[in-house]
């Protein structure tokens, strides 16, 4: 299969993952908005801010460097099984120590005993995140699996939801539901890399396990600090007000993520193969980010625009009566698609691949902090709004710094130099 024809091929399975990312939601979004309130959904949007933690210290960075490894050894079968059983042993080390951590947390800490079986529960979220090598599908280039399995999870969780959640007091369920619909495909999946793929689970070399640790070091710490500024908004914003203004926001932030998923799906696309071209020829590989480049600055200004003029529609179809509040969070944070879009081509397409971790890790860590920072100065006193400010002035500051850093690097994207 020819280059193009494999990547369209990639681009339209992850096209239908994002579109039932956006289309489901739509359905069981509106429905949850209503059943269980502001208050409810506030908790239930907190505990996964919380538990996100910790299926970010299992993802261990595993999302970009074990793509990144698979991409390029994708011909090499025991090399591809080593490090398919190396980054599936590690994660469950880690998934091990995150729930003893869960554990200890939530039974010591009084804000968190309230709902200690909501956290529980929700911790199923990081079994599913284990148990579905999304990155190895995506290293070899075959993201019909994830479309199959997407599928699966989605209209599992639907039907769950819509069966079994039919009043506030079952906001237990959510979270609960959603981490065994991915469980159930992450469990097929293994099955799938077993007898699709030949590649059976190992037990992994200790210099294997080192290696991929190391791989997977300066992007872990990447999205450590992307979370401080991503889903800890949430978490800070609950900690610091209550959960209905919980609900005003991460109602609207569910919205937004829907809509910078259907943007990811260029990333997610062409990462592995840019990955595989910057490992021969970076020329090859920043023209064809350049071509990139114009599609997702193109689409990216439109969706925020379209978001933007329609905030007041959006808020009341889709999210309803009682959430008033969202309609001005919805209006500044239309940004983020843009400048995620932007940011996610200079950081991820670019740096990444071209080996620039260090500077690519140094600027997320600092706009991280700068995020702390502006939530703790904003949230006292204008809460949801001011949660909403702070992200999108943050996101700001990571584009900015990424594009002022490869510019110095003589690497630009509308007629740009070569590296």
């Amino acid at each position: 299969m020819s280059a193009n024809k494999k990547l369209k091929e990639n681009f339209l399975s992850l096209l239908i993952v994002q579109g039932l990312n956006y289309v489901l939601p739509l359905l069981t979004l509106p429905y949850l908005f209503r059943v269980l309130g502001p208050a409810h959904y506030g908790s239930t949007t907190f505990a996964v801010a919380f538990i996100q933690f910790f299926v970010i210290l299992t993802d261990y960075g595993f999302n970009l460097s074990a793509t990144k490894e698979i991409s390029i050894h994708a011909q090499q079968k025991k090399k591809v099984q080593s490090i398919f059983s190396s980054v599936l042993f590690i994660k469950t080390v880690l998934m091990i120590i995150s729930f003893i951590a869960v554990f200890i947390i939530v039974s010591l800490t009084p804000r968190f005993q309230e709902d200690f079986w909501l956290y529980m529960t929700t911790f199923s979220l990081v079994i599913g995140n284990v148990l579905f090598p999304i990155w190895f599908f995506q290293g070899m280039e075959k993201m019909k699996f994830i479309t199959i399995l997407n599928i699966i999870s989605k209209t599992v969780y639907t039907i769950c939801i819509f069966v079994f959640v039919n009043q506030a007091e079952d906001y237990l369920l959510v979270n609960l539901f959603q981490g065994i619909s991915i469980i159930i495909v992450g469990i097929i999946s293994i099955f799938i890399i077993r007898f699709s793929f030949s590649i059976p689970i190992q037990l992994p070399k200790i210099n294997e396990i080192k290696y991929q640790l190391r791989e997977g070091w300066h992007v872990f710490l990447s999205t450590v600090a992307i979370s401080l500024y991503t889903i800890s908004n949430t978490f800070f914003l609950g900690l610091l007000t209550n959960p209905v203004i919980v609900g005003y926001y991460s109602s609207v932030e569910k919205l937004i993520n829907a809509a910078n998923g259907l943007i990811g799906v260029f990333g997610q696309t062409v990462y592995p193969h840019i990955s595989k071209l910057a490992s021969t020829s970076k020329k090859e590989a920043l023209e064809f980010t350049q071509k990139v480049f114009k599609y997702v600055f193109g689409a990216s200004l439109l969706l925020s625009t379209f978001i933007f003029l329609l905030a007041p529609f959006i808020v009341n179809i889709v999210i309803g009566e009682g959430y008033e509040e969202s309609i001005n969070v919805l209006r500044i944070l239309a940004l983020l698609p843009f400048l995620i879009a932007l940011s996610n081509v200079f950081g991820l397409q670019t740096m990444l691949p071209f080996g620039y971790n260090r500077a690519f890790s140094n600027i997320l860590i600092f706009s991280s902090g700068l995020n702390v920072i502006l939530t703790f100065i904003f949230v006292p006193f204008l809460q949801h709004i001011g949660t909403a400010i702070s992200v999108v002035t943050t996101e700001f500051i990571v584009t900015l710094f990424m594009y002022t850093y490869l510019k110095s690097k003589n690497i630009t994207f509308i007629g740009g130099k070569h590296v």
